[in-house]
């Protein structure tokens, strides 16, 4: 494999453990972003942004990019890293890869003729994402229940990707599983896969005999009507990227335990979510002829 140059800002854990891996992988790395990491670092951290940047042939920021379009999401920096300076200080002829780039962070790429790449857009990287984000799901139900998730009734809302992997990992653990889907493909494979679906206009039937409750749906579909039929004592963990698919106030004055579980990835297995990061990366090199 050839070797090339590397730039990481940014990010939580994963991004560490990344800059880690593809430099075990004899890559000359800098990194810049992660002072305040509280443990020891296998590699310095660059003191200026722009020297960290400038020699770089791929730029590898957050997974998310950014919470305010505004700012890098860099939990372990004390300062703020502004999305635009990085773009000034990127040459055309770098590569500037993140994951949950939006329109208007895809724009000012654009504007600074910044060639960027959404690696949350890259089908491998999704649908390995979605094994440490079950499983995370799952660790917490486990922790948060008094109850064995074995012979418990799981509703899964959503049958994208992430609710595929739940619906097959809570059914292998011998839960009774209950997968939402809009589609009647959809509904069709969660038959296949000895699921029990359940029509969208059907929830209000079933949602009342659950012991939890796992969101994957990124727009409020627990709402009022909803929640008002849930047991008291059903856990909701939401998976959701920001609003969530919860009405966390509402569900606050019933007394329903929510736990809003973002980035699960980085938080329960940061150095396997690091590997699909880093091959997911070489995959993009290797197309781009990079």
């Amino acid at each position: 494999m050839n070797t090339r140059k590397y730039t990481l800002i940014g990010g939580d854990l994963r991004n560490v453990k990344l800059a880690e891996a593809i430099y075990e992988d004899g890559n000359q790395v800098n990194i810049f972003g992660f002072k305040n990491a509280g443990f020891d670092m296998k590699l310095p951290e660059n003191e200026d942004m722009q020297e960290a940047i400038d020699d770089s042939q791929i730029v590898i920021g957050p997974l998310p990019c950014t919470n305010d379009n505004e700012v890098l999401n860099a939990p372990f920096h004390d300062g703020k890293i502004q999305i635009n300076e990085v773009f000034r200080i990127m040459k055309k002829n770098q590569l500037f890869i993140a994951g949950k780039i939006n329109d208007k962070i895809t724009h000012l790429a654009k504007a600074y003729n910044v060639y960027s790449i959404d690696i949350l857009d890259r089908e491998e990287m999704a649908v390995l994402n979605t094994i440490p984000t079950a499983e995370g799901a799952i660790q917490l139900a486990m922790e948060e229940l008094p109850i064995t998730l074995n012979g418990s009734k799981v509703l899964v809302l959503g049958y994208g990707r992430v609710g595929k992997t739940l619906s097959k990992m809570l059914t292998g653990i011998g839960a009774d599983v209950y997968s939402e889907a809009r589609k009647f493909s959809d509904i069709a494979w969660i038959r296949a896969y000895g699921h029990k679906p359940v029509y969208i206009n059907e929830l209000q039937n079933v949602i009342g005999d659950m012991n939890l409750i796992i969101n994957t749906i990124p727009y409020t579909i627990l709402d009022t009507s909803l929640l008002e039929k849930v047991g008291k004592e059903c856990l909701i963990i939401d998976l959701a990227s920001k609003p969530g698919g919860v009405d966390f106030v509402r569900a606050k004055e019933l007394g329903i335990k929510v736990i809003w579980a973002l980035s699960l990835p980085g938080k329960v297995a940061p150095v396997t979510a690091a590997g699909y990061i880093k091959q997911t990366v070489y995959n993009i090199i290797e197309e781009l002829g990079v």
